[in-house]
């Protein structure tokens, strides 16, 4: 991938720049060029493994999506907020949650396509999607009850992280919870799938679980409940 060309995408998006845009910019163009469809050119060795032919034919995203709601459902009228949102207020059951639904995405794609659609599936929950990277949320201190940020973390350092985690900790209000994923690089999968990832455009950090544990008891959280799956690991967190 153009860096250049990812890096000046994502400047046309946001009027911020800090440490960690080169970063956000890749991340924001690979997922781009996925929600617009586009082809990924790999090589062949790349195509030749199992975990390439799994995510060709869609048997890979049962393994990349984490059930956030089996550990922590947004409950009636509570103020949730999904960090890296994608297109999941199309996908979820906020409706029948009867949440109240806010998102911050890196992805303009993402963001136009729910900003278009949310309110026309219920004008009530849907409170909009703001474009911006996790570091930086777009939003009042103490405004949510529930955050959640799924599908992402593997994309960025741990340093980057602790930013997360700090600005979470702002918009959360007392005894409100933290639910998100990382990719657990035990699991017998990890490896392939950080490869593929890689060739497809953002290249993905394999932090020890053990690190992980380190940077959110650093960041003044509490680990409240966790849940493994094939590739990621979630962990519902209370500062």
């Amino acid at each position: 991938m153009a860096k250049n060309k990812a890096s000046n995408f994502y400047q046309t998006q946001n009027n911020y720049s800090d440490k960690w845009q080169e970063r956000v910019a890749q991340v924001a163009y690979r997922f781009n060029r996925q929600y617009q469809n586009q082809p990924f050119e790999l090589p062949e060795e790349v195509q030749a493994m199992p975990i390439f032919r799994e995510w060709q034919t869609g048997l890979l995203s049962s393994k990349t999506v984490s059930p956030f709601w089996e550990i922590a459902q947004p409950q009636k009228n509570q103020h949730c907020l999904d960090i890296g949102c994608g297109v999941s207020f199309l996908i979820y059951p906020w409706r029948d949650w009867q949440a109240f639904f806010y998102g911050q995405e890196i992805s303009n794609i993402a963001r136009d396509t729910l900003n278009s659609r949310g309110s026309q599936l219920n004008s009530k929950l849907f409170k909009g999607v703001e474009l911006g990277a996790s570091h930086h949320l777009n939003y009042a201190a103490g405004q949510f009850d529930l955050v959640i940020a799924t599908g992402f973390s593997c994309y960025f350092p741990l340093e980057y992280w602790q930013a997360v985690l700090g600005e979470v900790k702002r918009v959360l209000k007392p005894g409100g919870h933290f639910v998100f994923d990382i990719l657990n690089s035990q699991q017998p999968l990890a490896e392939d799938w950080a490869v593929l990832e890689t060739y497809l455009g953002a290249e993905v950090f394999l932090e020890s679980v053990a690190e992980w544990e380190k940077t959110i008891k650093a960041s003044g959280a509490k680990v409240v409940k966790r849940q493994l799956g094939e590739l990621l690991e979630l962990f519902k967190v209370r500062f």
